[in-house]
């Protein structure tokens, strides 16, 4: 099975960059999107084959996630147990083999002022996670919004402290990946260098000065079940490149 999960940091742009185009060649069994950055109606993107499911935000152009999937789910949900539900952030699809649960989890925003809240969003989903994890394996992706390790980023001392870079973010992390969540891409590949974000400023891609915030997490019982972790790095459209996880599931 081939999931892919893409932060397109506006749908309705990158519609217009041959999302199409990019979407029909990874050919993933279910494709997950952040950022969608859009209101129900604002654009229609129903793929021929797959069955899709829209979380919008109530402020527009802001926030939003989307999953387009091959195979119809058991069921589907949005937010945290009947919380985060105003910014679209998080939806999840019960099949009957696993969970599959794409987030795009929020920014600290400059000098942490939403710490705060970012805080209570990871303990929310660390707690929804390892629910779900007791019911059957989860397959959790999306923008995480934190580089976890010195690897995971390009200038690491300068950005200690920094939204996606902070000691609790990280901390929050190491926390949910000690509940028994394995990162696909980092067990696969414990000393490589590739990032999944890049600044629109300072030729930031052009140099790759970027971050790792992007992420396949599983249980770690389906650790045996990953075949492959790979960051499309070379796939343009958006200040995010694409992260794809082979899996037999």
């Amino acid at each position: 099975m081939k999931l892919i999960s893409w932060n397109v940091n506006g749908f309705r742009a990158i519609l217009g960059k041959g999302f199409s185009e990019i979407f029909a060649s990874l050919d993933a069994d279910i494709f997950a999107l952040q950022e969608t950055k859009m209101q129900e109606g604002q654009a229609s993107f129903i793929p021929e084959g797959y069955y899709s499911y829209y979380a919008y935000a109530e402020k527009k152009g802001y926030s939003g996630t989307a999953v387009f999937t091959k195979r119809e789910p058991l069921s589907v949900s949005y937010g945290i147990n009947g919380k985060h539900l105003d910014e679209g952030r998080v939806i999840t699809l019960e099949f009957p083999e696993f969970y599959f649960i794409t987030a795009y989890v929020p920014n600290a925003q400059d000098g942490l002022k939403r710490i705060d809240y970012r805080m209570e969003f990871e303990d929310d989903m660390r707690a929804y996670l390892s629910l779900l994890d007791k019911i059957k394996p989860i397959v959790y992706c999306g923008d995480l919004n934190v580089a976890h390790e010195e690897i995971d980023i390009k200038n690491a001392k300068a950005n200690i402290g920094n939204a996606g870079f902070s000691y609790e973010e990280r901390g929050k992390m190491t926390e949910l990946l000690g509940r028994g969540f394995t990162d696909t891409f980092r067990s696969l590949y414990p000393e490589r260098v590739l990032y999944s974000w890049w600044s629109y400023r300072f030729r930031a891609r052009e140099n790759n000065a970027g971050w790792r915030l992007d992420y396949f997490l599983t249980s770690d019982r389906l650790r045996d079940k990953i075949i492959d972790a790979v960051i499309h790095t070379d796939i343009m459209g958006s200040d995010h490149c694409p992260v794809e996880l082979d899996i037999n599931i």
